[in-house]
């Protein structure tokens, strides 16, 4: 049982890593989500005791890897993200899908942030508001999802 939801959490992973390797251009690429970032969240919620912040530390070793630039900027995004996502995971369960979704839409802006900031020290400049676009369409996929019968913390469909 646990062996096939393991395997069932790395295939999530992959495809959502190869979800982000496909040829984005133009406001796509500015509205897309961090498909890796929102199935890392997921599975911390769901199944803390299978995915936790190592495997986040991991899949963002292999995002920098895959984006190319400051090496272990993902790495620290991606577990700063994953530590407050398992350190409320328990309250999630009381919350109600509006209060789940403000939680993961700053669960998002967490991860981004982080960037933003590695982004500045490393000397690039400031950039404007759409660099958080991502973070809207990644809760309004979150929220998709959630419609379509994934659950979260229990809770039922649609929640």
């Amino acid at each position: 049982m646990q062996q096939s939801k393991l395997k069932t959490i790395y295939f999530s992973l992959l495809t959502a890593f190869i979800c982000l390797l496909l040829p984005w251009s133009g406001f796509a690429l500015t509205i897309r989500p961090d498909f890796l970032l929102l199935v890392i969240i997921f599975w911390l919620i769901r199944a803390p005791n299978l995915c936790n912040i190592g495997t986040a530390w991991f899949a963002g070793l292999l995002m920098d890897l895959a984006v190319g630039g400051i090496f272990g900027q993902y790495a620290l995004a991606y577990t700063v993200t994953a530590f407050f996502a398992v350190m409320y995971q328990r309250r999630l369960v009381l919350f109600s899908g509006t209060q789940q979704l403000v939680y993961i839409v700053l669960l998002l802006l967490i991860s981004q942030i982080t960037l933003l900031i590695l982004k500045i020290f490393s000397g690039m400049q400031m950039i404007g508001w759409t660099y958080f676009l991502p973070s809207v369409t990644g809760v309004l996929l979150w929220r998709v999802a959630v419609f379509f019968g994934l659950t979260v913390g229990g809770r039922t469909r649609g929640t």
